[in-house]
C-alpha cells in the first residue's frame, strides 16, 4: 500500500498518523521529492476522475493565475497541470494495487475501508 503526498500537508500528516496508530503498514510517496508520472495520474484519472484528483479548494489552486485555471478543462489539461504542479494534486491518494482506495483523509472513511 502506498501513501502518496507532499510530506508537510497537515490532511497528509494526519492520514500518516491513522495508518501508524493502527498499524497499518505503508510507503509514503512524496510528490515533491520524487514526482509523479503521467501514466500513473492517467491511471488515477480513469478510476477516481481527473475532476476528483485536482485540489481546487489548496493554496497551489488558488494562487493559480486565473487564465491557467480556466484552461484545466479535461483529462489531458488537468494531467498537464498536475504533472507541472504536483501540490496541486489532492491529498492524501492510497493506492493498494494499483487501486486508488482513499482520496483525502476522513475517518470513517479509513476505518471502513483499511479494517
Amino acid at each position: 500500500m502506498t501513501l502518496y503526498g507532499i510530506k508537510n500537508c497537515n490532511t497528509v500528516k494526519s492520514a500518516e498518523e491513522w495508518l501508524n496508530k493502527h498499524k497499518i503498514e505503508f510507503t509514503f510517496h512524496d510528490y515533491k521529492k520524487s514526482g509523479i508520472t503521467e501514466a500513473k495520474l492517467r491511471g488515477w484519472c480513469k478510476q477516481v476522475g481527473w475532476e476528483s484528483l485536482v485540489n481546487k479548494r489548496g493554496t497551489t489552486w488558488r494562487q493559480l493565475d486565473e487564465t491557467v485555471q480556466k484552461k484545466v478543462i479535461d483529462e489531458k489539461s488537468a494531467i498537464a497541470l498536475m504533472l507541472e504542479k504536483t501540490s496541486v494534486i489532492k491529498r492524501p491518494l492510497i493506492e493498494k494495487n494499483d487501486k486508488v482506495i482513499l482520496l483525502g483523509f476522513d475517518e470513517d472513511e479509513y476505518k471502513k475501508v483499511l479494517k
